[in-house]
C-alpha cells in the first residue's frame, strides 16, 4: 500500500487564549490578549487579530478544512524580548516556551513546536536551549535576524559572539529558524504604509543570510540546518550583487566564505512564502526546489490565507507552481512533506520515521 502524502506547514503561529496568558505580562506591559479576543497588545501597541485561527482549537478546525496533517508552530515574534529588562525577558521567553511545549505535548499528531532564546545574554541563552530540548523535548530553536545586546546595540543574529549558541545547536541537531521583527526600532524610517513588514522584514532575511554564509556556518555546524522565513526573499535577488561585491572588493571580506558556497547547500532553507510563482521561480532557481518547504504564516494577514479578493487557499502557491510548470508534482509533494522533515530532522532517519509516526498516529 502506498504510504499517504503529508501536508506539513514548516511556517506556522499560534496565540495563547487570554486567559493562559499571565497577568505578569500585562502588568508589565510586555503581551497580552484582550478577553473578547479581538486585539494582541503590548505597551503602547496593538494588532488586530484577525482570524480565529490564531487560537488552538480554531486552528486544529481550520488544518481539518484545508487538510493540512501538522503544523510547525514558530515563537510569536512579539516575544523576542527585546530591550526587556533581564529577568522580565527570562519570564517572558520561558513562558513561550512552556506555553509552545505544551501545545507540542498535548497534541503530538498536530503540532511540532519551537523555542526561542534571546541572543543578548548568550550564556543565559544555551541554559535554555539545554532546558528545551532535554527537559521540554524540543528541537526547533527560534531566533530574529536581529537583537538588541546588552549595551543598546542592534546586531545580526549570526554575529561571531552568538557561536556558543549554534555549537549546542550543532550538538543537538536542531533545527533553526531565522524570521524578522522589530525593524522600526533600529531602522530610522517612519512606520507607515506597513514599510516594515512588507519591505524590510525581507531585508533583514537578506542580511542574516549575507552573515550566515559570510562565516560559513553552514558548513562550520553541519548539524544544524537554518531556515528563513519568507522566503529569505530579497536574498535571493541580491545574490548577484553580494558575489560581485566580495570578488570586486576582497579587502572587505579577508577570512570569509565565499557566497557562491552557500547555494543550493543541504543545510540551509527557504519557506514559500513569498506570494507569486515569479518570486518562487527565482527561490527555485537559485536554491533548488530540496531546500524549499512549504510555509502558511497562518493565521496572519501577509500568510497564505484563504481570501476571495486575491483568490487564495492555503497551498495555493505550489498548485500554481505545477500548473505553470515551475515545479513537478513530485517536487510540490516533497516542498509539502519531505524538505519539512529533512530541515526538522537531517539525516536522522529514526528522528524521521519517529516524527512521521506520531503525525500518523
Amino acid at each position: 500500500m502506498e504510504k499517504r502524502k503529508l501536508r506539513i506547514n514548516g511556517h506556522s503561529h499560534l496565540l495563547p487564549y487570554p486567559e493562559e496568558i499571565p497577568q505578569f505580562m500585562q502588568d508589565k506591559g510586555i503581551f497580552w490578549v484582550d478577553k473578547d479576543r479581538k486585539f494582541m497588545l503590548q505597551k503602547d501597541w496593538n494588532r488586530p487579530i484577525t482570524d480565529s485561527s490564531f487560537f488552538l482549537n480554531e486552528k486544529l478546525a481550520w488544518m481539518e478544512r484545508f487538510n493540512i496533517d501538522h503544523a510547525v508552530v514558530l515563537n510569536l515574534s512579539q516575544l523576542y524580548g527585546n530591550g526587556l529588562r533581564v529577568e522580565e525577558m527570562k519570564q517572558a521567553l520561558r513562558f513561550q516556551n512552556d506555553f509552545n511545549a505544551k501545545i507540542q505535548h498535548n497534541h503530538p499528531s498536530k503540532f511540532t513546536c519551537g523555542f526561542v532564546v534571546h541572543p543578548g545574554f548568550v550564556r543565559g541563552a544555551c541554559w535554555e536551549i539545554e532546558r528545551c530540548v532535554e527537559v521540554l523535548g524540543l528541537q526547533l530553536l527560534c531566533l530574529p535576524t536581529h537583537y538588541m545586546d546588552t549595551i543598546g546595540t542592534w546586531r545580526c543574529i549570526f554575529d561571531e559572539e552568538n557561536e556558543p549558541i549554534f555549537e549546542l545547536a550543532n550538538k543537538y541537531n536542531l533545527a533553526v529558524e531565522i524570521h524578522p521583527y522589530d525593524g522600526e526600532k533600529f531602522i530610522k524610517l517612519e512606520n507607515t504604509s506597513w514599510r516594515f513588514h512588507l519591505i524590510w522584514m525581507l531585508a533583514q532575511c537578506a542580511d542574516a543570510y549575507h552573515f550566515l554564509t559570510l562565516n560559513g556556518y553552514q558548513d562550520k555546524y553541519p548539524n544544524m540546518r537554518t531556515c528563513f522565513a519568507h522566503g529569505g526573499q530579497l536574498a535571493q535577488i541580491n545574490l548577484g550583487r553580494r558575489i560581485q561585491g566580495f570578488d570586486g572588493r576582497p579587502d572587505l571580506f579577508e577570512g570569509k566564505s565565499h557566497p557562491r558556497k552557500a547555494v543550493g547547500h543541504k543545510n540551509i532553507f527557504f519557506d514559500t512564502l513569498v506570494h507569486d510563482t515569479g518570486g518562487l521561480e527565482l527561490l527555485i532557481r537559485n536554491q533548488g526546489s530540496k531546500q524549499v518547504l512549504m510555509g502558511l504564516d497562518d493565521p496572519y494577514p501577509l500568510g497564505e490565507m484563504e481570501s476571495e479578493k486575491q483568490s487564495s487557499y492555503p497551498g495555493k502557491i505550489i498548485d500554481l507552481a505545477i500548473e505553470r510548470e515551475i515545479i513537478t508534482e513530485t517536487e510540490g509533494d516533497a516542498i509539502w512533506e519531505d524538505n519539512v522533515i529533512q530541515w526538522l530532522c537531517g539525516d536522522d532517519e529514526a528522528a524521521k520515521k519517529k516524527l512521521v509516526d506520531r503525525i500518523l498516529s
